[in-house]
């Protein structure tokens, strides 16, 4: 079966969900234009969720894709906040702020059974996963309305894992990509691939539709990734510049600038490696500083203050600016355009 019969899609193109800089406006345009677009949900809280879910629905009658995060929660460590604002200490100094004041927060929570019972008034026809699965018996209701399943895999051991558990496509995501590893199984980075060298390998590892995803931002990558049996590609960060995303003015500049040329890895935002622009922050502390920081979510309240206050004054200094190895296809153009761009030339 071919990926677009199996996700009822006129494109083999699916948007990737992008928490922070997108809501229902890109995923709405994707769907529209004939490929898969995509809801980032894990920082929506129960209501902004249902707000966002009824939107989709109102505007569009073709399939999209609701993507949540699988991580098990990271219980506190007050010892380790404490070394975190510490470190910070001199950024807070400059800006003015108490880090006493800081309230905690996790910024992130897992998918969970009240999730998928409020999904299951909207029966979204895709639901996706980063960082595995979530347990067998919140998968079974998923599946209960119908919905194709999908997750991200970086290396051929997690593609392997997820069909065994079931997954309807592997989504292979490349070193390249920006935003957060999909990594699951294994925390060691130099397991890690770019696209078109994992690709292959997923493809032949797997039954399922392999998605390539990393690095790609125009219609030749597209090509190359179906050559080496892609059965679709997903791309986020040239939808970055679309005016239905809601990126920030300093995270549209910094993809307008030579910046976008050198990005990263780092932890240094939420405590788990993810792709972005090398800023101030990623220089001064990181970009990868797995002593200091907090795990996963529990880096993002402490820096949430500074980036406020930096942004408020034009500055793009503590912004988590994710963006991909290909920042340079980043287009100011309509989300409908850019998709048929990417898939142009596709028999």
């Amino acid at each position: 079966m071919s990926l677009t019969t199996l996700l009822g899609t006129d494109l083999p193109i699916l948007q990737a969900p992008m928490a922070g800089v997108q809501g229902s406006a890109l995923t709405v345009a994707v769907s529209n234009a004939g490929g898969l677009g995509a809801l980032p949900c894990a920082m929506l809280e129960p209501d902004a969720l249902r707000q966002e879910l009824a939107a989709i629905r109102a505007q569009t009658d073709r399939p999209f894709n609701v993507n949540f995060f699988c991580h098990t929660p990271t219980a506190p460590d007050a010892a380790r906040e404490a070394a975190w604002r510490a470190t910070l200490a001199p950024a807070y100094a400059e800006f003015g702020i108490d880090p006493a004041a800081i309230p905690a927060g996790p910024g992130r929570r897992p998918f969970d059974a009240e999730t998928a019972e409020l999904l299951a008034a909207f029966a979204p026809p895709v639901v996706s996963f980063h960082f595995g699965l979530p347990s067998p018996e919140l998968l079974a209701r998923v599946r209960g309305w119908g919905a194709k399943v999908l997750s991200s895999a970086t290396t051929v051991e997690e593609a392997r894992w997820l069909e065994a558990h079931g997954v309807d496509a592997v989504i292979a995501q490349g070193l390249e990509a920006g935003g957060h590893r999909g990594h699951f199984l294994s925390d060691d980075l130099t397991r890690q691939m770019g696209t078109f060298a994992l690709l292959p390998q997923v493809v032949a590892a797997v039954r399922v539709p392999v998605i390539a995803a990393g690095g790609i931002a125009d219609a030749a990558g597209v090509a190359a990734a179906m050559a080496l049996g892609a059965a679709g590609v997903q791309v986020g960060t040239a939808y970055l510049l679309c005016p239905e995303a809601s990126t920030s003015a300093v995270h549209r500049a910094a993809l307008q600038s030579d910046a976008a040329r050198h990005t990263a890895l780092t932890n240094l935002f939420t405590g788990r490696p993810a792709r972005g622009i090398v800023n101030r922050f990623m220089r001064s502390f990181g970009p990868m500083n797995e002593a200091a920081v907090p795990r996963f979510p529990l880096a993002t309240s402490a820096v949430a203050p500074l980036r406020a206050r930096a942004e408020a004054l034009g500055m793009d200094d503590f912004s988590p600016l994710w963006a991909g190895q290909h920042a340079d296809g980043c287009r100011e153009m309509p989300a409908a355009q850019l998709t048929r761009q990417l898939a142009h030339g596709l028999a």
